[in-house]
């Protein structure tokens, strides 16, 4: 009776220790998921390209084996400095794309210039063909327009002529909208631009990577902040960098590159 009592006892204490050890495990476990860092570059499925497709550039990469890219725009697709051209998201898709798609040759051109509206950028697109032979246009484009304060229906129309003329040459196309600012937001009107370049998109059914939203959305959430990106290259360089790799993965899933990527990093 006795030797039973202190099985018991025995008993009740192991399975005590035991949910002690159990219960310290699951507190170790939640506070090493909350130490580790969240991805600053995350953006929710629903602001990048959604079902929009690029065929063209999946044509390309599957029989050349090559991917030759062409961003047309300006200041703000590009950073100061003299390697400032490395940091900014051009470099970093090219270095995006590479690293995740090693089967393919990935080239990345840029076409940027300063305080050029919609309308001269797609004058520039029948050289930019020529010298570039590019696979896909990302085309940056409705800041300096926002800033002049130009009417939305012209941005409009040169921003549809442009896409006509780059599809009309066999090349995909991905619009790219003006950049969020904390410091602008009340002062430069970009909405309505933002919606002219979402018209287009619906129109000539290309996708847009919406740069304004992701942008907001990480300053909202606290990834970014974005009022010191103006003042600290770290943090317009990081910002860069989130752009270059959330429109890789756009470009990826668009354009159904995901086989040549083999078990490539992300």
């Amino acid at each position: 009776m006795w030797a039973a009592k202190g099985r018991s006892k025995g008993r009740s204490k192991g399975r005590s220790m035991w949910r002690a050890a159990a219960a310290c495990a699951i507190v170790l476990c939640a506070a090493a998921a909350r130490a580790q860092p969240a991805d600053p570059c995350a953006v929710p499925g629903y602001l990048l390209f959604g079902d929009s497709k690029l065929e063209r550039v999946g044509a390309a990469a599957s029989k050349d084996k090559a991917l030759k890219i062409a961003v047309l725009g300006g200041a703000s697709s590009t950073l100061p400095g003299r390697d400032g051209a490395e940091f900014a998201y051009p470099a970093r898709l090219e270095a995006a794309l590479s690293r995740r798609l090693p089967g393919i040759k990935v080239t990345v051109q840029t076409e940027l210039r300063s305080r050029q509206s919609a309308e001269e950028m797609s004058d520039a697109i029948d050289k930019l063909l020529v010298d570039d032979k590019p696979n896909l246009v990302i085309w940056q484009t409705g800041t300096y327009e926002a800033v002049r304060g130009t009417d939305p229906e012209e941005f409009r129309a040169a921003v549809s002529d442009g896409v006509e003329k780059l599809q009309g040459a066999d090349v995909d196309v991905v619009l790219m909208n003006m950049q969020f600012s904390p410091r602008t937001e009340s002062v430069v009107a970009v909405g309505t631009y933002a919606e002219a370049i979402r018209w287009v998109a619906r129109e000539r059914e290309v996708p847009v990577y919406d740069r304004l939203a992701i942008m907001r959305h990480w300053y909202d959430a606290g990834q970014f902040d974005l009022y010191a990106a103006t003042k600290d290259m770290k943090t317009a360089r990081a910002v860069h960098d989130c752009i270059g790799r959330t429109l890789a993965s756009s470009i990826i899933e668009a354009a159904h590159l995901e086989p040549f990527g083999g078990h490539a990093p992300r």
